[in-house]
């Protein structure tokens, strides 16, 4: 029987079937909606107090003060402190700030917004230290004796009136001097007390305005 003759070993090599590529889509989409979840997480307790205060309105009574719309926020306006330091009003975030505008002479109805102040601020309690006591004076930049330790447990800052005026605005009629304003801790003037106002009235809204936030707000900054 004849021999076949010694053939060398081949190998036939076959390409491998492609592995599909990764579909990248969906992963993305998901990382979007996680993101918006998120999102909406950090923002909810701001949003569901304003809900609860503008919608809802506790206690079924209209406000008292007016409600400022659209709201303002903090201007880059830089104010001088007792000891002269410089401190940019944006610094004020994060905390309720219930707010006076008088010249530095403060005469008796700066006198009285201060005194009300001070004494509403007392009224809160615990809630206390959520809400600032400023008074945003403007004129001389000297300052008595006798006002500085009035004024020792507030914030008190000497302004430029007229760059003050493109913020914070008064009520037809009235002057800048004649209200008492609130701005949220975003930092938004938010409300704005009618001249003349009435303790009761004004401690009413600020009672609601610290309750309908208490969940998201705390103290200090």
């Amino acid at each position: 029987m004849a021999k076949t003759p010694d053939e060398p070993l081949t190998l036939t090599v076959h390409s491998l079937p492609k592995a599909d590529a990764p579909d990248t889509s969906a992963a993305t989409r998901a990382g979007r909606w996680k993101m918006l979840l998120l999102l909406l997480v950090c923002a909810s307790p701001v949003i569901a107090s304003y809900f609860t205060y503008y919608v809802i309105r506790p206690e079924g009574r209209r406000n008292y003060g007016e409600l400022i719309d659209p709201q303002r926020p903090l201007p880059d306006l830089v104010g001088t402190d007792a000891s002269g330091r410089l401190v940019p009003l944006t610094q004020l975030k994060n905390q309720w700030l219930f707010i006076s505008v008088a010249d530095s002479a403060c005469d008796d109805a700066c006198q009285k917004h201060l005194f009300l102040q001070r004494q509403l601020r007392e009224t809160l309690g615990k809630d206390k230290d959520r809400l600032d006591w400023v008074w945003l004076r403007t004129g001389s930049p000297a300052l008595s004796e006798p006002l500085k330790q009035a004024t020792a447990a507030a914030t008190v800052l000497h302004v430029d009136a007229a760059a003050l005026a493109t913020w914070l605005q008064p009520a037809a009629g009235q002057r800048l001097e004649d209200h008492l304003y609130v701005v949220d801790p975003i930092g938004n003037w938010m409300m704005r007390f009618p001249a003349q106002a009435d303790p009761k009235q004004v401690k009413r809204d600020l009672d609601r305005l610290l309750r309908a936030s208490a969940f998201w707000d705390k103290a200090g900054r």
